[in-house]
């Protein structure tokens, strides 16, 4: 499980530290479901102008090593970030929480149907249609919108023997819930640089970013 800590190092701000994209642009106005039905237009000009800065991060050494490990583990990779660096950094199975912003979709509820955004034309604007007349919109799960692939993420962690969680504080729900569904013998890591709490159960954190801490981690799986 990988949140906002794991793609820092690509150069992709984190949202909720100091410096983060939070500290430039209220959530209420960029980031809610809310905002989307008001102010379209607003949206698309700042997710267009979020994916083109995307388009020019690169998977760092910890997506690397993570995809490696599928040489040795049945890996399954359930990711709250937005970007494709676990897929260009060699993961097969990622399932992304909370959107992809490289995909479009039709406005209105998420049927599971997109279109990929490419770097030669990666914008949406306001009148680009579906073939059924539908605007289309950013692939992304907005702040009020349900998270359809939380069921999902949930039966993947409930298989898991090995659960590692980085980059995230186990603070936001409900993706931070998911930590609950580990069976109770399974052996859980968080790669963190800050100290994290979960009053529900029992692991160990290896106190370090995401291409550390994943090098570490790779000496207890040996």
């Amino acid at each position: 499980m990988t949140g906002a800590g794991m793609s820092a190092e690509s150069g992709i701000s984190t949202f909720r530290d100091s410096d983060g994209l939070w500290e430039h642009y209220s959530v209420q106005e960029i980031c809610t479901h809310d905002a989307w039905l008001a102010t379209p237009g607003k949206l698309l000009d700042f997710y267009n102008m979020l994916r083109r800065k995307y388009m020019n991060c690169e998977p760092n050494e910890g997506h690397k090593l993570i995809g490696s490990l599928e040489g040795r583990f049945d890996v399954q990779v359930i990711t709250q970030n937005l970007d494709n660096l676990h897929e260009l950094g060699g993961s097969k199975h990622v399932l992304h929480l909370h959107g992809e912003m490289m995909k479009a979709r039709p406005d209105g509820i998420d049927r599971g149907v997109y279109y990929p955004l490419d770097k030669n034309n990666p914008d949406i604007k306001l009148g680009d249609m579906d073939p059924e007349g539908v605007q289309l919109r950013p692939h992304i799960v907005f702040f009020g919108e349900a998270v359809p692939n939380l069921e999902k993420a949930a039966k993947i962690v409930s298989t898991a023997d090995i659960l590692v969680v980085i980059g995230t504080s186990l603070n936001v729900y409900p993706a931070a819930g998911l930590l609950d569904y580990a069976p109770r013998n399974a052996e859980i890591y968080v790669i963190d640089p800050k100290p994290i709490h979960s009053p529900y159960r029992q692991f160990k954190q290896i106190t370090k970013g995401a291409s550390e801490g994943m090098k570490e981690l790779l000496t207890y799986l040996e």
